[in-house]
């Protein structure tokens, strides 16, 4: 009987064995999805990665089914190219769900540069306004509302945007031109709009719905730039205000205003706290005057502002002056400014940014009035401009000049062609 007892519990201790092993493989077999999860995550990444590498030379149209297959959001640049056909892929990533790629225009169109008289070293009219006028009964010349020109009427100011784009102008940002950005069509001319005091008339406001949306007047400066891009579709509309301490003269509205303009295309920029004349004042008081205007801006728009500095009156006029250091650098109440460009009550058209002759800390402008063709008025300059006009590329990426001009050239980051 030993013997029988010994050998059942052999076999049950196989029989235990055998469940136990059962069992575990149960549970290793129910755990087992944690596993392949991770080699399909690795899996998907090296497709991603694998898929990366494929867009090189594929179409735009192909890149761009990808993206929305993938839910990623599209980031498209153009380059000319002489190896990878118009149209196609020079490179692409993927970076944060945003496909970059870069589009080939296919080979540099000399012959089109040629014929389109292409010249990014042409000069670029900064256009200096005050304020826009809704009245028919001025006694001065044209749309002058006052005697020496400074204020425009609506129906002038309407009529001024239509000859610039007649002429072949586009409007483009006042920051982009001193960083050489010219995002402008091939064949045609930049142009920059700029408006100085923050005039009432600049923006004025009729009413805030109840949904918190602005209604401007729509004889204002404002509310013709807004029916201008309404009629002319794909048209980059565009300017630079240079306030004042007292903003947009409506202090119901100041700061809707400033928020509304920086969400929908235009820029604000510094015109000191009280449009002080700088050869008037000294060092400290040129502090304050610069400095408070950041502050408040700061305050009211942070970050969204550009630091660029309209001169109240022109002044200095010379860039020798003492006080013109600290008007581009210095420091208010304990906090610092800088500031990029500064713009003078110029008279002509100014230089590319790609001349070598370009100070963005000195800029002209052309004061927009009228004066029968004479005394660097808006007819005298645009006559002007026809003889030696910035004529686009069509390329961000390049600066296409006339082999002429090549003494001209200032040092640049981006291809240089010529013809």
């Amino acid at each position: 009987m030993k013997k029988k007892s010994v050998k059942l519990k052999k076999k049950n201790l196989f029989f235990i064995v055998v469940f136990l092993l059962i069992v575990g493989g149960v549970i290793v077999y129910f755990l087992k999805p944690n596993v392949p999860l991770k080699l399909d995550v690795l899996e998907s990444k090296e497709k991603t990665k694998e898929t990366i590498t494929d867009f090189e030379n594929i179409t735009y149209t192909k890149a761009i089914d990808y993206a929305e297959k993938q839910n990623l959001e599209v980031k498209a640049s153009y380059d000319y190219s002489d190896t990878i056909e118009k149209d196609k892929i020079i490179s692409g990533n993927i970076e944060e769900n945003v496909l970059n790629i870069v589009v080939s225009l296919g080979s540099i169109p000399l012959d089109e540069f040629k014929e389109k008289q292409v010249n990014e070293l042409g000069n670029v009219p900064i256009m200096m306004y005050h304020g826009i006028v809704n009245t028919t009964d001025n006694k001065y010349t044209g749309g002058n509302v006052d005697k020496d020109g400074y204020n425009r009427t609506s129906k002038a100011f309407s009529e001024d945007l239509e000859m610039y784009y007649k002429k072949g102008y586009r409007m483009i940002r006042l920051k982009d031109y001193i960083d050489g950005k010219i995002d402008v069509e091939m064949g045609y001319s930049p142009i920059i709009l700029t408006f100085d005091d923050g005039n009432e008339n600049n923006f004025k406001v009729i009413k805030k719905n109840e949904d918190g949306t602005l209604v401007f007047d729509e004889n204002s400066a404002i509310g013709i730039l807004e029916k201008f891009k309404k009629e002319h579709e794909g048209a980059n509309v565009t300017a630079t205000f240079f306030l004042t301490g007292d903003l947009c003269n409506q202090k119901e509205y100041n700061e809707d205003i400033m928020k509304w303009l920086v969400d929908n295309g235009y820029d604000i920029g510094n015109h000191t706290i009280s449009h002080i004349d700088f050869t008037k004042i000294n060092i400290e008081k040129t502090k304050y005057q610069v400095g408070a205007l950041y502050q408040k801006l700061e305050n009211i728009i942070p970050g969204k502002y550009v630091n660029i500095i309209a001169l109240p009156f022109g002044s200095p006029y010379k860039k020798s002056h003492s006080n013109y250091q600290y008007i581009l650098n210095g420091e208010y109440e304990g906090v610092e400014y800088h500031t990029e460009a500064a713009l003078r009550v110029g008279w002509e058209a100014e230089v590319s940014p790609f001349n070598k002759t370009f100070d963005k800390t000195f800029l002209k402008r052309i004061r927009a009035y009228d004066n029968k063709g004479v005394e660097f008025d808006i007819e005298m300059n645009f006559k002007t401009l026809e003889k030696n006009r910035f004529i686009s590329d069509g390329s961000m990426d390049l600066v296409t000049i006339p082999k002429n001009l090549e003494e001209k050239l200032g040092e640049t980051n981006l291809k240089v062609v010529t013809y």
